[in-house]
């Protein structure tokens, strides 16, 4: 194996580790927001991007971005979210084709509960993955890599 070959190989593996540490956290966040508030880690994920924003809403393109899904994925879950009351559609004043997702107050009191069990989740979850020799690397340069933001 040439220098090359070598440098595919670390990135590979970088690859694989940054894989299995997201299935980790993934997964412990997917049990536990389902459990209790019957909410999968993306829709978690939706609602929180939408109560970063100025005035609560977002365009479907950037929500789509948001939650690393297409479009056509995003409309899927906007209409789940919409049903359950969690989230509504406004039309843009300024484009008539422009759609604005914006959270309801059932979907911010959700999201209030819903917090403390994702960050504790994360929180143990990362601990966990810290006890894993091939993880705990990673997990030891997450507060390094915020710092540099």
């Amino acid at each position: 194996m040439g220098i090359k070959d070598d440098a595919i190989e670390v990135r590979a593996q970088g690859w694989r580790t940054l894989a299995a540490l997201h299935g980790l956290i993934e997964g412990e966040l997917e049990r536990s927001l389902q459990a209790e508030f019957k909410l999968s880690v993306v829709e978690y994920t939706v609602l929180d991007a939408l109560s970063r924003q100025d005035g609560w809403h977002m365009r479907m393109q950037q929500l789509a971005r948001a939650s690393a899904l297409s479009p056509s994925a995003t409309t899927r879950l906007v209409n789940r979210l919409e049903d359950r009351g969690l989230l509504t559609r406004i039309l843009c004043d300024d484009d008539r084709r422009g759609i604005y997702t914006e959270l309801t107050q059932s979907g911010i009191r959700l999201l209030v509960e819903a917090r403390p069990v994702h960050d504790a989740t994360l929180e143990r979850a990362l601990a966990e993955a810290r006890n894993i020799p091939e993880l705990a690397p990673l997990v030891d340069a997450l507060p390094r890599l915020l710092a540099r933001t």
